[in-house]
Protein backbone atom coordinates (compact mmCIF):
# COMPACT_ATOMS: atom_id res chain seq x y z
CA UNK A 1 0.00 0.00 0.00
CA UNK A 2 1.58 3.51 -1.11
CA UNK A 3 1.07 5.86 1.66
CA UNK A 4 2.29 8.77 -0.41
CA UNK A 5 1.76 9.47 -4.28
CA UNK A 6 3.05 11.98 -6.18
CA UNK A 7 2.08 12.42 -9.66
CA UNK A 8 3.30 14.66 -12.77
CA UNK A 9 3.79 17.77 -9.72
CA UNK A 10 5.03 21.01 -11.10
CA UNK A 11 5.59 23.83 -9.00
CA UNK A 12 5.99 27.47 -10.59
CA UNK A 13 7.21 31.01 -8.35
CA UNK A 14 6.55 33.64 -11.21
CA UNK A 15 8.22 32.04 -14.30
CA UNK A 16 10.14 29.83 -12.39
CA UNK A 17 9.56 26.44 -11.94
CA UNK A 18 10.69 24.76 -8.70
CA UNK A 19 9.38 20.79 -9.40
CA UNK A 20 9.08 19.86 -13.06
CA UNK A 21 6.72 16.71 -13.40
CA UNK A 22 8.13 15.11 -10.73
CA UNK A 23 6.48 11.31 -9.94
CA UNK A 24 6.86 8.74 -6.84
CA UNK A 25 5.46 6.68 -4.18
CA UNK A 26 5.94 5.87 -0.36
CA UNK A 27 4.88 2.55 0.73
CA UNK A 28 3.12 2.12 4.46
CA UNK A 29 6.43 1.31 6.51
CA UNK A 30 8.82 2.79 4.22
CA UNK A 31 12.14 4.92 5.33
CA UNK A 32 12.87 7.02 2.56
CA UNK A 33 15.63 9.58 1.86
CA UNK A 34 14.96 12.22 0.50
CA UNK A 35 18.07 14.40 -1.37
CA UNK A 36 19.78 17.35 -3.00
CA UNK A 37 21.58 20.44 -3.52
CA UNK A 38 20.38 23.50 -2.07
CA UNK A 39 17.62 24.76 -4.54
CA UNK A 40 16.84 21.42 -5.75
CA UNK A 41 13.29 21.39 -4.89
CA UNK A 42 13.11 19.40 -1.37
CA UNK A 43 11.15 22.03 0.75
CA UNK A 44 8.79 22.83 -2.47
CA UNK A 45 7.87 18.96 -2.49
CA UNK A 46 7.31 18.41 1.47
CA UNK A 47 5.84 22.21 1.52
CA UNK A 48 3.34 20.76 -1.02
CA UNK A 49 3.04 17.31 0.92
CA UNK A 50 1.97 19.31 4.16
CA UNK A 51 -0.24 21.60 2.40
CA UNK A 52 1.36 24.86 3.07
CA UNK A 53 0.89 25.71 -0.83
CA UNK A 54 -0.57 24.04 -3.58
CA UNK A 55 1.38 22.45 -6.44
CA UNK A 56 0.43 24.62 -9.67
CA UNK A 57 0.20 21.25 -12.11
CA UNK A 58 -0.60 17.41 -10.90
CA UNK A 59 -1.42 15.47 -7.48
CA UNK A 60 -0.56 14.57 -4.78
CA UNK A 61 -2.10 12.24 -1.76
CA UNK A 62 -1.29 11.36 1.80
CA UNK A 63 -3.30 8.37 3.02
CA UNK A 64 -5.49 8.45 0.33
CA UNK A 65 -6.17 12.25 0.65
CA UNK A 66 -5.48 15.25 -1.88
CA UNK A 67 -3.52 18.11 -0.85
CA UNK A 68 -5.75 20.69 -2.62
CA UNK A 69 -9.52 18.35 -1.91
CA UNK A 70 -8.89 17.54 1.50
CA UNK A 71 -5.96 19.42 3.17
CA UNK A 72 -6.93 19.09 6.83
CA UNK A 73 -7.25 15.62 6.35
CA UNK A 74 -3.60 15.51 5.04
CA UNK A 75 -2.06 17.46 7.81
CA UNK A 76 -3.77 15.03 10.13
CA UNK A 77 -2.14 11.96 8.65
CA UNK A 78 1.43 14.05 8.77
CA UNK A 79 3.91 14.65 11.99
CA UNK A 80 6.12 17.72 10.66
CA UNK A 81 9.66 18.36 12.05
CA UNK A 82 10.77 21.32 9.81
CA UNK A 83 14.52 22.23 10.08
CA UNK A 84 14.52 25.24 11.70
CA UNK A 85 12.10 24.39 14.08
CA UNK A 86 10.77 27.17 16.60
CA UNK A 87 9.84 26.06 20.13
CA UNK A 88 8.73 27.88 22.51
CA UNK A 89 11.47 28.07 25.27
CA UNK A 90 9.66 29.75 27.85
CA UNK A 91 7.47 26.38 28.19
CA UNK A 92 8.39 23.13 29.96
CA UNK A 93 8.76 20.13 28.08
CA UNK A 94 5.08 18.40 28.85
CA UNK A 95 3.30 21.82 28.30
CA UNK A 96 4.82 22.59 25.16
CA UNK A 97 3.71 19.04 23.40
CA UNK A 98 0.34 19.57 25.56
CA UNK A 99 -0.23 22.89 23.61
CA UNK A 100 0.56 21.15 20.18
CA UNK A 101 -1.81 18.11 20.84
CA UNK A 102 -4.52 21.13 21.68
CA UNK A 103 -3.38 22.51 18.18
CA UNK A 104 -3.77 19.43 16.00
CA UNK A 105 -7.43 18.75 17.47
CA UNK A 106 -6.08 15.96 19.85
CA UNK A 107 -9.43 14.83 21.81
CA UNK A 108 -8.77 16.01 25.05
CA UNK A 109 -8.95 12.87 26.94
CA UNK A 110 -6.35 11.49 25.20
CA UNK A 111 -3.39 14.71 25.30
CA UNK A 112 -1.50 12.91 28.55
CA UNK A 113 -1.51 9.68 27.07
CA UNK A 114 -0.55 10.66 23.40
CA UNK A 115 2.20 13.42 25.30
CA UNK A 116 3.01 10.42 27.40
CA UNK A 117 3.85 8.36 24.56
CA UNK A 118 5.40 10.93 22.42
CA UNK A 119 7.84 11.63 25.42
CA UNK A 120 9.18 7.59 25.51
CA UNK A 121 9.37 7.52 22.15
CA UNK A 122 11.74 10.27 21.78
CA UNK A 123 13.44 9.25 25.23
CA UNK A 124 12.75 13.00 26.70
CA UNK A 125 11.48 11.67 30.46
CA UNK A 126 14.75 12.65 32.07
CA UNK A 127 13.83 16.60 31.29
CA UNK A 128 10.40 16.14 30.38
CA UNK A 129 9.24 18.95 33.14
CA UNK A 130 12.33 20.90 32.30
CA UNK A 131 12.14 24.41 31.02
CA UNK A 132 12.85 24.05 26.60
CA UNK A 133 15.26 26.91 26.88
CA UNK A 134 17.90 24.82 28.99
CA UNK A 135 17.63 22.09 27.37
CA UNK A 136 20.82 21.28 24.94
CA UNK A 137 20.73 20.88 21.13
CA UNK A 138 20.12 17.06 21.39
CA UNK A 139 17.53 17.25 23.52
CA UNK A 140 16.04 20.23 21.63
CA UNK A 141 15.77 18.30 18.59
CA UNK A 142 14.57 15.04 20.32
CA UNK A 143 11.36 17.86 21.11
CA UNK A 144 11.55 18.56 17.78
CA UNK A 145 10.54 14.89 16.52
CA UNK A 146 8.18 14.72 19.66
CA UNK A 147 6.11 17.23 18.52
CA UNK A 148 5.68 15.39 14.89
CA UNK A 149 4.82 12.24 16.70
CA UNK A 150 1.97 13.97 18.98
CA UNK A 151 -1.02 12.92 17.60
CA UNK A 152 0.46 9.87 16.45
CA UNK A 153 0.50 10.64 12.76
CA UNK A 154 0.77 7.90 10.75
CA UNK A 155 3.37 9.77 8.17
CA UNK A 156 7.00 11.34 9.63
CA UNK A 157 8.37 14.03 7.51
CA UNK A 158 11.90 14.73 9.02
CA UNK A 159 13.72 17.76 7.78
CA UNK A 160 17.78 17.82 8.40
CA UNK A 161 16.68 16.10 12.15
CA UNK A 162 20.58 15.99 12.95
CA UNK A 163 21.48 19.30 11.70
CA UNK A 164 24.18 21.17 14.36
CA UNK A 165 24.70 18.13 16.43
CA UNK A 166 27.97 16.19 17.80
CA UNK A 167 28.74 12.45 16.47
CA UNK A 168 27.04 11.30 19.52
CA UNK A 169 23.96 12.87 19.53
CA UNK A 170 23.64 11.75 16.08
CA UNK A 171 24.15 8.06 16.78
CA UNK A 172 21.03 8.70 19.23
CA UNK A 173 18.85 10.76 17.17
CA UNK A 174 19.52 7.95 14.18
CA UNK A 175 19.04 5.01 16.39
CA UNK A 176 15.55 6.50 17.22
CA UNK A 177 14.43 7.40 13.13
CA UNK A 178 15.29 3.51 13.06
CA UNK A 179 13.41 2.69 16.30
CA UNK A 180 10.25 4.77 14.55
CA UNK A 181 10.43 2.57 11.27
CA UNK A 182 7.85 0.12 10.81
CA UNK A 183 4.81 1.43 12.24
CA UNK A 184 5.16 5.02 10.30
CA UNK A 185 6.26 5.86 7.21
CA UNK A 186 9.04 8.11 7.21
CA UNK A 187 10.41 10.54 4.78
CA UNK A 188 14.24 11.30 5.86
CA UNK A 189 15.72 14.64 4.25
CA UNK A 190 19.12 15.16 5.39
CA UNK A 191 22.45 16.29 3.43
CA UNK A 192 24.43 13.88 5.76
CA UNK A 193 24.39 10.97 3.28
CA UNK A 194 26.04 8.30 5.17
CA UNK A 195 23.24 8.71 7.52
CA UNK A 196 20.87 8.57 4.69
CA UNK A 197 22.19 5.25 3.59
CA UNK A 198 22.10 3.44 6.92
CA UNK A 199 18.74 4.39 7.73
CA UNK A 200 17.08 4.62 4.65
CA UNK A 201 15.25 2.20 2.35
CA UNK A 202 15.36 3.90 -0.59
CA UNK A 203 16.37 6.97 -1.70
CA UNK A 204 15.18 10.29 -3.87
CA UNK A 205 17.86 12.53 -5.23
CA UNK A 206 16.49 15.49 -6.68
CA UNK A 207 18.06 18.18 -8.51
CA UNK A 208 16.91 21.78 -10.64
CA UNK A 209 13.46 20.72 -9.72
CA UNK A 210 13.89 17.19 -11.63
CA UNK A 211 13.83 13.59 -10.17
CA UNK A 212 17.33 12.15 -10.83
CA UNK A 213 17.53 8.92 -8.94
CA UNK A 214 14.97 6.59 -7.23
CA UNK A 215 16.20 3.32 -5.75
CA UNK A 216 18.03 1.34 -2.80
CA UNK A 217 21.33 2.94 -1.82
CA UNK A 218 22.56 -0.71 -2.57
CA UNK A 219 20.85 -0.86 -6.66
CA UNK A 220 22.25 2.89 -6.70
CA UNK A 221 25.80 1.86 -5.94
CA UNK A 222 25.53 -1.16 -8.28
CA UNK A 223 24.11 0.89 -11.31
CA UNK A 224 26.73 3.54 -11.14
CA UNK A 225 30.22 1.49 -10.44
CA UNK A 226 31.50 1.41 -14.24
CA UNK A 227 34.91 0.55 -11.85
CA UNK A 228 36.16 -1.36 -9.62
CA UNK A 229 38.30 -0.15 -6.74
CA UNK A 230 40.99 -1.42 -3.82
CA UNK A 231 42.53 0.14 -0.62
CA UNK A 232 45.80 -0.55 0.18
CA UNK A 233 47.49 -0.01 2.92
CA UNK A 234 51.61 -0.47 2.23
CA UNK A 235 54.48 0.29 4.11
CA UNK A 236 57.74 1.77 1.75
CA UNK A 237 58.99 4.27 -0.17
CA UNK A 238 55.75 5.86 -1.25
CA UNK A 239 57.12 6.89 -4.80
CA UNK A 240 58.19 3.50 -5.77
CA UNK A 241 54.75 1.85 -4.17
CA UNK A 242 52.97 4.26 -6.23
CA UNK A 243 55.02 3.30 -9.54
CA UNK A 244 55.30 -0.11 -9.05
CA UNK A 245 51.18 -0.01 -8.71
CA UNK A 246 50.32 2.16 -11.65
CA UNK A 247 52.54 -0.21 -13.85
CA UNK A 248 49.97 -3.26 -13.33
CA UNK A 249 47.58 -3.66 -16.31
CA UNK A 250 44.60 -3.07 -15.52
CA UNK A 251 45.36 -0.65 -12.99
CA UNK A 252 43.37 2.78 -13.99
CA UNK A 253 45.02 5.09 -11.81
CA UNK A 254 46.58 5.16 -8.06
CA UNK A 255 45.60 7.87 -5.34
CA UNK A 256 47.63 8.45 -2.50
CA UNK A 257 46.19 8.88 0.83
CA UNK A 258 46.17 9.48 4.38
CA UNK A 259 49.07 8.12 6.14
CA UNK A 260 48.58 5.10 8.96
CA UNK A 261 50.43 3.80 11.70
CA UNK A 262 51.18 0.73 9.67
CA UNK A 263 51.82 2.29 5.98
CA UNK A 264 50.42 4.56 3.85
CA UNK A 265 47.00 4.65 2.35
CA UNK A 266 46.77 3.96 -1.73
CA UNK A 267 43.21 4.22 -3.49
CA UNK A 268 43.44 1.65 -6.64
CA UNK A 269 41.19 2.48 -9.67
CA UNK A 270 40.56 -0.27 -11.76
CA UNK A 271 39.89 -0.62 -15.61
CA UNK A 272 35.78 -2.09 -16.02
CA UNK A 273 35.61 -5.76 -15.39
CA UNK A 274 39.26 -5.90 -14.18
CA UNK A 275 40.13 -8.96 -11.45
CA UNK A 276 43.42 -8.33 -10.11
CA UNK A 277 43.69 -8.52 -6.70
CA UNK A 278 46.19 -11.10 -6.88
CA UNK A 279 48.60 -9.27 -9.40
CA UNK A 280 48.13 -6.16 -7.38
CA UNK A 281 48.75 -7.80 -4.18
CA UNK A 282 51.87 -9.80 -6.30
CA UNK A 283 53.25 -6.98 -7.11
CA UNK A 284 53.46 -5.02 -3.72
CA UNK A 285 55.06 -8.05 -2.25
CA UNK A 286 57.71 -8.95 -5.19
CA UNK A 287 58.35 -5.36 -4.94
CA UNK A 288 59.88 -5.87 -1.41
CA UNK A 289 57.44 -3.45 0.59
CA UNK A 290 54.77 -4.80 3.27
CA UNK A 291 51.27 -5.19 2.44
CA UNK A 292 49.37 -4.40 5.35
CA UNK A 293 45.82 -4.55 4.11
CA UNK A 294 44.09 -5.14 0.57
CA UNK A 295 40.14 -4.83 0.56
CA UNK A 296 37.41 -3.64 -2.26
CA UNK A 297 35.87 -0.60 -1.83
CA UNK A 298 32.34 0.23 -2.78
CA UNK A 299 31.58 3.14 -4.54
CA UNK A 300 29.96 6.04 -1.41
CA UNK A 301 26.60 7.79 -1.80
CA UNK A 302 28.39 10.78 -1.70
CA UNK A 303 30.02 9.91 -5.08
CA UNK A 304 26.62 8.63 -6.21
CA UNK A 305 25.08 12.35 -5.13
CA UNK A 306 28.08 14.10 -6.98
CA UNK A 307 27.90 12.04 -10.29
CA UNK A 308 24.05 11.67 -10.67
CA UNK A 309 23.53 15.60 -9.62
CA UNK A 310 26.99 16.74 -11.93
CA UNK A 311 25.96 14.59 -15.05
CA UNK A 312 22.38 15.93 -14.73
CA UNK A 313 23.38 19.74 -14.60
CA UNK A 314 25.69 19.13 -17.76
CA UNK A 315 22.83 17.90 -19.62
Amino acid sequence: MDMIEVHNVTKYYGPVAALKDISFSVKKGEVLGFLGPNGAGKTTTMSILTCLFPPTKGTAKVGGYDVLEEPIKVKEHIGYMPENISLYTDMIVTRYLSFVAEIKGVPSKRIRGDVDKAIAATELENVAHRGIGKLSRGYLQRVGIAQALVGDPPVLILDEPTIGLDPMQIIAIRKLIESLAGERTVILCSHILPEVSQVCERVIIINRGELVAVDSPNNLQKRLTTTGRLRAVVSGARDKVEKAVSGISGVKGVTVGGETPVGMTYDITLEPQAEIRAEVARAIVGGGFDLMELRSVDVSLEEIFINLVTEETEV
